[in-house]
């Protein structure tokens, strides 16, 4: 059973463009920091972020969400990183300390050890994978890489960089200048992906958009998973589950523990609450009601014991 969490505020979150939140699980205390980019580095990145934690009681799992997106993670901290496997509960495996993950349709675990962590990153967007890896976002879908495999030593070099700039804010910014050096000035995607994408944030359907783009719908979906990780369908499964979330987790003023379950369902668009417990599950590798109680300040990361 997951440990009760207290969230506040820290000071100075209402003067700055990023958001901090510290939080108390059990005797340990965590920091979220996450902001929009730079502004040259917002057609590849969504969002950069540091996450900080003590201690914790003891040590634990957590499942993580997908989001639709590919993230780059960097732990700062002397733990690295171990992720379960999924075809094999009992074998926690071992990335070092630099990650690539990438689009997933799923859950996976990850180890919360009993010593203090802190971690940088950022979300990636759809048509980044090409230009800072070299590989399509389809190559990397359902899977983590580390970071070592794809830039060699450079890796730790950049994770030598951002232990030397300090204070996460310098290593927020670090960070930026690091994928800033990497990443072309400007970039679109393809113009039958972005549209979309747009589409698909207003709950639109995989149909229309195909029509709309003008391809078949086997070159379209081809397209789509080249830029996304994903296939249009699946995307728009996870998009929906993202929005659930972030109603849950109040980032559309909604108070997480009153809400109906079944008045979220048909709000986010699925054909009844059923369906809603069905992908839910897929998709977090718990219940509802379990996510609603364990939920924490990352909305995705909900800790399994």
């Amino acid at each position: 059973m997951a440990v009760p969490i207290r969230a506040r505020i820290l000071p100075g979150m209402a003067e700055r463009d990023d958001w901090r939140l510290a939080v108390t699980w059990g005797r340990g205390v965590a920091m979220q920091l996450k902001r929009a980019p730079a502004v040259r580095l917002r057609p590849y990145i969504r969002d950069v972020w540091f996450s900080g934690r003590g201690a914790p009681e003891t040590a634990a799992f957590e499942n993580v969400l997908p989001t639709g997106d590919m993230h780059l993670v960097i732990r700062l901290s002397d733990e690295p990183v171990r992720l379960v496997d999924r075809g094999n509960p009992n074998t926690v495996e071992c990335f070092g300390y630099c990650v690539v993950g990438g689009a997933r349709s799923s859950w996976y675990r990850k180890e919360v050890t009993r010593q203090p962590a802190r971690s940088i990153g950022v979300q990636l967007k759809p048509g980044a994978a090409e230009m800072l890896f070299g590989m399509p976002a389809s190559d990397f879908a359902e899977r983590h890489v580390t970071l070592e495999d794809l830039w060699g030593r450079t890796a730790t070099n950049i994770r030598n960089r951002l232990l030397e700039a300090g204070e996460p804010d310098r290593q927020l910014r670090e960070l930026e200048t690091i994928l800033g050096e990497r990443l072309p000035v400007i970039r679109g995607l393809h113009p039958a992906v972005a549209g979309a994408l747009e589409q698909f944030a207003m709950s639109g359907s995989v149909r229309d958009a195909v029509r709309r783009s003008g391809y078949s719908h086997r070159h379209f979906v081809a397209l789509f998973r080249r830029s996304v990780g994903l296939t249009p369908k699946v995307y728009t499964r996870v998009s929906r589950l993202q929005r659930v979330l972030a109603w849950c987790s109040g980032g559309s003023g909604e108070d997480a523990l009153s809400f109906s379950w079944a008045q979220m369902a048909l709000r986010a668009g699925y054909s009844d609450q059923a369906h809603f417990n069905r992908e839910f599950r897929k998709f977090a590798g718990v219940t509802p009601e379990y996510y609603r109680r364990a939920v924490t300040t990352a909305s995705h990361h909900v800790p399994t014991g």
